[in-house]
């Protein structure tokens, strides 16, 4: 009867730690976005560093642009940096789940704070990424005159 009731546990353990799962995946999906952006603000400034535009007639143009990218990058790097914070406290909480059952002990209080900490990380990166994307549409320049 024992074993039964252990068995039962673990199952009603795995059941709570899907919901925390799908977190991951989630914020896996943001990482991606957040990196590609980063590539993108990486490739754009290299770009401008060449020789050919860094010298050229457009040099303070290029200077400023290079400046807006180096604002963009660190938003970005401060909000991979949440997500990944993220992802391992929500991974800490799925370990935290699977420890307390099988040592029986109540663990509740630190899933908790682990997971609103892991929330607070998630916001925070979310708040870099919008912060990103106005400092990046404020620099967006349309019409002939700006390629």
């Amino acid at each position: 009867m024992q074993a039964d009731s252990r068995v039962t546990d673990i199952a009603r353990v795995i059941q709570l730690a899907v919901a925390p799962v799908f977190l991951v995946s989630g914020v896996g999906v943001t990482l991606t976005v957040l990196t590609n952006r980063l590539s993108r603000i990486i490739d754009r400034a290299r770009y401008l560093e060449a020789p050919a535009v860094a010298l050229g007639p457009n040099k303070t143009d290029a200077e400023a642009e290079l400046r807006t990218l180096s604002r963009r990058a660190q938003l970005i790097h401060r909000a991979i940096t949440l997500s990944t914070a993220c992802a391992l406290l929500i991974c800490v909480v799925i370990v935290a789940l699977f420890a307390g059952a099988l040592l029986s002990t109540d663990l509740s209080a630190l899933i908790v704070i682990l997971f609103i900490m892991a929330m607070c990380a998630f916001i925070g990166a979310l708040l870099s990424f919008l912060r990103e994307i106005f400092v990046a549409t404020a620099s967006v320049r349309f019409g002939p005159e700006h390629r």
